[in-house]
């Protein structure tokens, strides 16, 4: 009798890891029946973020406590059933984008005066949540692929809201390239499963070793290509400059801190976890991209009159760095790739919500025409500088740290090689001159939009008059910008808790025995 009251009593805790999803697709649903009041809709999406969060919070403390855990639907037996399992990475990169998108969707009360929320804004916000914690939360690559098809249905429907020009022709862009993304990503899945006879995460790494290596490496460079299309890497990154910066700055914030995160995630998880061998024979490529997309992105931020724009070549230098960890996976490396992500979800978010505010005071997106919110905006100057130093990683802020275990993994691949190895050295150096790079390219920003006292030309020298002061709704958004940026300093200076949670997540990726006997599959199968 006490073990089956302690079996009911923890039974409820183990759905912790299928609420998030349950709430996020319940919440969209509900909120269609009150889509005529917006106050309705944003409350409501409030309270069920909140439930996400504490669900997201229960689940990250158990995985801490207890290892990896996984549930599989119906009765089912993996490798199955439709299975959910949660790893450090996993539970984390869930809890951190629900906390991204609660503020987000505060702040994007700035942009909603007026509106009447039968343009579905909030369920379509839950559906792509939804989406992204699926993906980081499955189990399965096929349930990889139909929670792709989720964010790409909600991300269609923001990307267009407000049906400017401008947004139809991103949503092209955006549609096309990522469309064409998941059909690899598709037909990857079928030669997978062809060879393996599954696409269980857990069975995969059991029976992949015993699979025909090089057929292994063609189905591991179509992955590559989809999850590398799908995270803006070079050379298929030219989708996100032409599309983030069309949608309102909220949409743009919750693209950058979300999307493109998941695709960055599927790659670490299927070519260093599930396909550690074919990802040996790519190593060479995956080398040479992330050195490309390290060094290529900041240019084209500095090139950039755009303010969005440039962020979004910021964006996408990121993806280059937790390509690093990809290239180089020993458990710092990964735990690098890891940091950096959950870095970028927090940072990219607040970096695009404060160019959001910089766009309504000056009331135009292109740099050139901007300058004198220095003074008269102190605190937005703030609030940039910080987030354009995280983002080059220099100390202590949030960026630095995950970017300092990349180096480390790098070096170290350097000094443990018989013989010089050019591959680390290169790594090592794009790092740094990304850093250097992006931190040009921010400064840059920074100076032409705060520092300079008007726009580009003979008034560049005068004070500004027409700068456009924030209203009760702007001030609120800038409360939800300025809270984010407070808590990406504050992780920054007490980095700890997420170097230690790194390196779990790392080690578990690197040796998956604990991930492969949460599913009850650790048995060899012969």
């Amino acid at each position: 009798m006490p073990q089956a009251l302690s079996e009911a009593l923890i039974a409820p805790i183990d759905w912790v890891i299928v609420l998030p999803v349950v709430l996020a697709l319940m919440g969209a649903a509900g909120l269609l029946m009150v889509r005529k009041s917006d106050r309705a809709q944003l409350i409501g999406a409030t309270i069920v973020l909140l439930g996400i969060i504490a669900c997201e919070t229960a689940l990250l403390l158990k995985v801490l406590e207890h290892g990896p855990v996984s549930m599989t639907m119906g009765k089912w037996l993996p490798p199955f059933g439709i299975s959910l399992t949660a790893d450090i990475f996993g539970a984390g990169f869930a809890l951190a984008a629900s906390i991204v998108t609660l503020l987000i969707l505060v702040y994007a009360e700035i942009d909603r005066a007026g509106a009447d929320g039968r343009d579905g804004f909030h369920s379509l916000v839950l559906l792509l949540l939804a989406g992204v914690t699926g993906a980081f939360l499955t189990g399965d690559l096929f349930n990889l692929y139909v929670w792709f098809e989720v964010t790409l249905i909600a991300s269609f429907g923001l990307i267009v809201q407000g049906g400017r020009p401008t947004q139809l022709d991103g949503a092209v862009k955006y549609g096309f390239l990522n469309f064409l993304a998941t059909t690899l990503f598709l037909l990857a899945l079928g030669l997978l499963y062809g060879l393996l006879g599954t696409l269980n995460m857990a069975d995969i790494l059991r029976v992949a070793p015993l699979a025909n290596p090089a057929a292994m490496t063609g189905v591991a460079a179509l992955l590559l290509l989809a999850f590398g299309m799908k995270a803006a890497a070079f050379p298929l990154n030219a989708w996100l400059p032409a599309a983030y910066h069309t949608p309102p700055a909220a949409i743009s914030a919750l693209f950058a801190g979300l999307l493109t995160k998941v695709g960055a995630y599927a790659l670490l998880r299927a070519l260093v976890a599930l396909l550690p061998g074919s990802r040996d024979l790519l190593e060479p490529v995956l080398t040479l991209l992330a050195i490309a997309t390290l060094l290529l992105a900041p240019l084209g931020a500095i090139a950039e009159t755009n303010l969005r724009r440039a962020i979004g070549f910021i964006v996408i230098g990121g993806i280059g760095a937790v390509m690093v960890g990809i290239a180089v996976p020993t458990e710092t490396g990964i735990a690098g790739a890891g940091f950096y992500i959950f870095h970028a979800i927090l940072t990219m978010s607040a970096l695009y919500m404060v160019a959001g505010l910089v766009e309504k005071r000056t009331g135009s997106t292109d740099t050139r025409n901007m300058g004198g919110l220095y003074a008269a905006s102190g605190p937005l100057s703030v609030l940039f500088f910080l987030l354009v130093l995280a983002s080059a990683g220099v100390p202590p802020f949030l960026g630095f740290w995950p970017k300092l275990l990349l180096l480390q993994a790098s070096l170290a691949q350097v000094t443990s090689a018989g013989t010089p190895d050019i591959a680390g050295a290169s790594l090592a150096l794009a790092l740094l001159v990304n850093a250097v790079l992006t931190l040009v390219a921010g400064t840059r920003l920074w100076s032409h939009i705060f520092w300079r006292s008007g726009p580009e030309g003979q008034g560049s020298e005068h004070h500004r008059p027409s700068l456009v002061p924030l209203d009760k709704r702007g001030r609120l958004g800038f409360g939800a910008a300025a809270l984010l940026t407070g808590g990406i300093v504050l992780v920054g200076l007490w980095p700890s808790p997420l170097f230690e949670g790194a390196i779990i997540g790392a080690k578990d990726i690197a040796d998956p025995a604990r991930y492969v006997a949460a599913t009850g599959l650790a048995e060899d199968r012969r």
